[in-house]
């Protein structure tokens, strides 16, 4: 009596989250899972990028 329990599929809204718990899982550093990750996903690393640097732009934007 042994049930099989299903594969998880991936869908368009939850690669995103697929491709993040299968770069940044293990027991590599940080920088290798991040590159990896990068060079799996460039647009989506390009975004993430652009992200942060806008914030810290507009950090540094209000000091004088």
């Amino acid at each position: 009596m042994s049930e099989t329990t299903p594969t998880p599929t991936s869908n368009r809204k939850t690669g995103l989250t697929d491709a993040f718990r299968d770069h940044f899982s293990g027991n590599a550093p940080l920088t290798e899972k991040a590159t990896n990750f990068a060079k799996a996903r460039p647009w989506t690393s390009a975004a993430f990028a652009g992200i942060a640097a806008m914030a810290v732009l507009n950090t540094l934007r209000g000091r004088r």
